[in-house]
C-alpha cells in the first residue's frame, strides 16, 4: 500500500499534487484496476493525511485527465477502455467525408526482437533489453488504408504471443489492459510525410514511391511510463488525419 507522509505544508497549496502523484503510485502498482471503483474519499483523506478538499482536488485532477471518471450516485472509478467512447480518442484516421469507422485489423507478422539504440529510450529500457514486434494492416469501409509497426517491451508484457494477439476479442488497448493490466492513458505523436518502400505499397495498394502520411506515436500509462512505440502509416488518397483538438473526442 503505498502511504503519503506530509510534513510542513506544502508552499503554493500543492500539498494535493503530492496525493495525485501517490494515487498514480497505486495505480501503477495495480492496486485498483480498471472499472473498479476507488475508496471512499474518507478512507483516502485519513490513508493520505490530508483534508477531504485536498483529496477532493487531487481526485478531480485525475478525473481531468481521464484517469478517473465519476458515476454520480455510484462513486468514482477507474477509466477503462470503453470500446465507443474510448477507441476513438486515440484512432483518428477517417475518411475525407468525416466518417468514422472501427478498422479491420490483420497481424501481418509478428516477432521477438532486442530494443536498438534509438528506440530503447523511447520506452524507457536498456539498449539490448527484449522486446516485441508486430505489424498490422488496417482496412476501413473494405479498403487497405493504413499499416501499423508496433514494438511493446516484453518486461511490460511478458507472455505475449502471436496467437494471442491475432485472436484478441478486443481493441489493442483494451487486451492491453485486460490482459497485462496496463492502462494507456495518453499518447504523444508527430505527423510527417514519408515515401511508401516495397512493403508498404503491397500492403497500402499504392506504388513504390508514393507518398504516405506517417504517423509516430508513443503510448504511455500511469506516470508517463512509456509503454508501446507505433510507426502508422496511411493511404490518404480517401483518408485523413485528424488532430485531437478537432476530433470531438469524448471522454473514458
Amino acid at each position: 500500500m503505498n502511504t503519503l507522509t506530509i510534513g510542513t505544508p506544502a508552499i503554493g497549496g500543492t500539498r494535493y499534487k503530492e496525493v495525485k502523484h501517490a494515487m498514480l503510485a497505486a495505480l501503477a502498482a495495480h492496486e485498483w484496476k480498471g472499472g473498479e471503483t476507488i475508496p471512499s474519499e474518507k478512507r483516502l483523506a485519513e490513508r493520505f493525511g490530508v483534508s477531504i478538499g485536498t483529496l477532493r482536488k487531487a481526485i478531480d485532477e485525475l478525473v481531468a485527465d481521464n484517469i478517473l471518471v465519476r458515476h454520480q450516485g455510484l462513486g468514482t472509478f477507474v477509466a477503462q477502455h470503453q470500446r465507443d467512447r474510448h477507441f476513438f480518442r486515440f484512432f483518428r484516421v477517417v475518411r475525407a467525408d468525416g466518417d468514422k469507422t472501427y478498422p479491420t485489423v490483420s497481424l501481418v507478422s509478428f516477432r521477438k526482437a532486442k530494443a536498438t539504440r534509438e528506440l530503447a529510450p523511447l520506452l524507457n529500457i536498456e539498449t539490448g533489453a527484449r522486446v516485441f514486434t508486430f505489424m498490422n494492416q488496417l482496412a476501413l469501409h473494405g479498403q487497405k488504408v493504413m499499416t501499423e509497426n508496433i514494438t511493446v517491451p516484453e518486461s511490460r508484457f511478458p507472455g505475449l504471443t502471436e496467437a494471442a494477439l491475432r485472436d484478441r476479442p478486443s481493441t489493442l488497448y483494451n487486451f492491453y489492459q485486460d490482459v497485462f493490466h496496463i492502462n494507456v492513458v495518453g499518447t504523444d505523436e508527430r505527423v510527417r510525410v514519408a515515401l511508401a518502400d516495397q512493403v508498404e505499397s503491397a500492403l497500402l495498394g499504392v506504388t513504390p514511391g508514393a507518398p504516405i502520411l506517417e504517423i509516430r506515436r508513443i503510448a504511455y500509462s500511469y506516470h508517463q511510463l512509456p509503454v508501446e512505440v507505433r510507426i502508422s502509416h496511411v493511404n490518404t488518397e480517401h483518408y485523413e488525419y485528424v488532430g485531437a483538438s478537432a476530433s470531438h473526442d469524448e471522454p473514458l
